[in-house]
């Protein structure tokens, strides 16, 4: 297959993007919004295969902050604002008039956003995987699983939360166990891209989101769009796991509130469903995306 890599110039800096496969008429381009925020387009190229077996370009890239956009020394930037009109320029800069766009965790939000705030033209569809309506709702949720764990980790958390210690080692240790629970554990038999070392936006995600996944004190704290989800007109693919962050109730938020929108609940996945379980999340993907040409 044929990949090609580039740099968009943004707001002073670059934006690198990944682009697999060859251009086509008939089959619209799917573009890839990763999570984080602050986190790379690296595990996306698990959906290579889908340029291959569909013949449409699969297009990713690094939101600035991270990966080969990494950018830090500035606070100001990691915003809702900046992530949106890097979309858009990107989109612009590749010619993207029409497509469908995926995005995962905070990509998902980030499609959320941009449909309803932006009403952009030319979206074929868009999947959200694992994303969510509401900071508040996510919230609750992580706490609610925080609650089914051992006794010593809910306590450790809690103390954290309660001083501001985020570096404290019990808490540490007790974080990492809740993430392998329902984000994700990395090892020698995973993907090599999901292996592969990544330059995380570490300033983008504290500043973006905050310390971890249960306590949203950065910008998109505020991320509430429950009430608003009712404004998407373009056909829409939810992904979720049993075991993921994006619990069932978080999912079922998204799926009651967009109007036709297709809910897929994936038995035993986590946080990164189309890696835990990939065969079944492509054979679901591509054929949508083929409806949605």
């Amino acid at each position: 297959m044929k990949i090609e890599e580039g740099y968009m110039p943004f707001m002073g800096y670059k934006t690198y993007y990944r682009i697999v496969g060859e251009p086509s008429r008939e089959r619209k381009p799917l573009l890839l919004l990763h999570g984080g925020p602050g986190s790379t387009h690296n595990y996306f190229e698990v959906l290579d295969r889908v340029a291959d077996e569909t013949g449409r370009q699969v297009i990713s890239y690094d939101q600035i902050g991270c990966g080969n956009s990494y950018l830090d020394g500035h606070p100001e930037l990691w915003t809702q604002e900046t992530w949106m009109n890097e979309l858009i320029a990107l989109r612009e800069h590749l010619h993207l008039d029409q497509l469908h766009i995926l995005g995962q965790s905070w990509g998902g939000m980030l499609i959320i956003a941009y449909l309803i705030e932006k009403k952009p033209a030319g979206v074929c569809s868009a999947i959200i995987s694992s994303g969510h309506p509401s900071s508040s709702l996510w919230a609750s949720e992580q706490h609610r699983m925080i609650k089914l764990m051992p006794k010593e980790d809910q306590e450790a958390i809690q103390k954290a939360e309660e001083t501001g210690n985020f570096d404290d080692p019990t808490y540490l240790r007790a974080n990492d166990r809740f993430m392998e629970l329902h984000c994700a554990s990395i090892d020698e038999n995973s993907p090599e891209c999901v292996r592969r070392l990544k330059r995380a936006g570490k300033e983008a995600y504290l500043y973006g989101w905050g310390p971890n996944e249960y306590v949203p004190t950065g910008t998109l704290g505020d991320f509430e769009y429950i009430d608003r989800l009712g404004e998407i007109t373009q056909p829409c693919l939810i992904f979720s796991g049993t075991e993921d962050l994006c619990t069932p109730a978080v999912a079922r938020a998204m799926h009651e509130g967009i109007p036709g929108s297709r809910w897929e609940l994936m038995q035993g996945c986590r946080h990164m469903c189309f890696v835990d379980c990939h065969e079944e999340y492509c054979r679901i993907l591509e054929p949508w995306l083929a409806q949605h040409d």
